[in-house]
């Protein structure tokens, strides 16, 4: 079933041709290819251990493949680095209160005060402001990671399992974050276990099992008729190796 035309970039948004992954003498990701010109968020589902957070830090390039091409928005990934933000399964953050943490990210841009404060609320983080982010509960560490990335005025975003074992009301913050980013024109590739969430967020969603992609379709032909056994096994709760 076709996405919308609301949902659909005129080029491709995400293009992987043969990309390959080895370390310590293991194929970690072996030839993986996909091309998509899906906007939104594009869900990166599959069991543990199928390479999805591999697959994202070589898009950020934070590991290098060994083979292949990742382009973004039609462009080398590299070419955009400037452009893009990740947010990690845990909140990496600086020592210092929340606010410091967005001030040293809005650094590069032309960011207010104001701004600060009104994404400060948007996260429900504007009464602990001047608190040590270090020592903020799992879920407002998350809430402020996700801000400091948006702040950054990324083009493409990554978000590996960023609401895992979180507190529903800090799920559901974080999404709603998400779909603005979205419907503001950010490409999002987000990794989660929570089919739910899924359902919810995606554009379209690519299946990763043992270092390949299983499958990729839209969210909807996804969800309801999916193509590959790994991905009907993952959907019906069964356990896949």
């Amino acid at each position: 079933m076709p996405m919308s035309e609301k949902a659909v970039h005129t080029h491709a948004t995400v293009e992987i041709e043969h990309l390959t992954l080895t370390l310590g003498g293991r194929t970690l990701l072996d030839n993986m290819n996909l091309v998509t010109r899906a906007m939104g968020t594009t869900m990166v589902m599959g069991p543990n251990g199928a390479g999805k957070s591999l697959l994202l830090r070589c898009m950020h390039g934070l590991l290098k493949p060994n083979q292949g091409q990742i382009k973004l928005l039609g462009q080398p990934a590299h070419a955009l680095q400037a452009d893009q933000a990740m947010v990690f399964q845990k909140a990496v953050l600086l020592r210092r209160t929340a606010r410091a943490n967005l001030l040293f990210a809005a650094k590069a841009q032309a960011v207010s005060p104001s701004e600060i404060d009104h994404i400060l609320e948007r996260v429900h983080l504007i009464d602990k402001a001047d608190q040590p982010a270090r020592l903020l509960s799992g879920g407002e560490q998350q809430r402020l990671a996700l801000a400091r990335a948006l702040l950054t005025r990324p083009r493409i975003l990554f978000l590996d399992e960023p609401t895992a074992s979180l507190d529903p009301a800090s799920v559901l913050i974080i999404e709603q974050l998400i779909q603005e980013a979205n419907a503001s024109g950010v490409k999002t590739l987000f990794i989660s276990h929570d089919i739910g969430q899924a359902k919810r967020l995606a554009s379209d969603v690519m299946f990763v099992h043992r270092g390949q992609i299983a499958e990729h379709t839209d969210a909807e032909t996804f969800f309801t008729n999916p193509q590959s056994k790994e991905a009907k096994a993952y959907l019906n709760g069964e356990l896949v190796l």
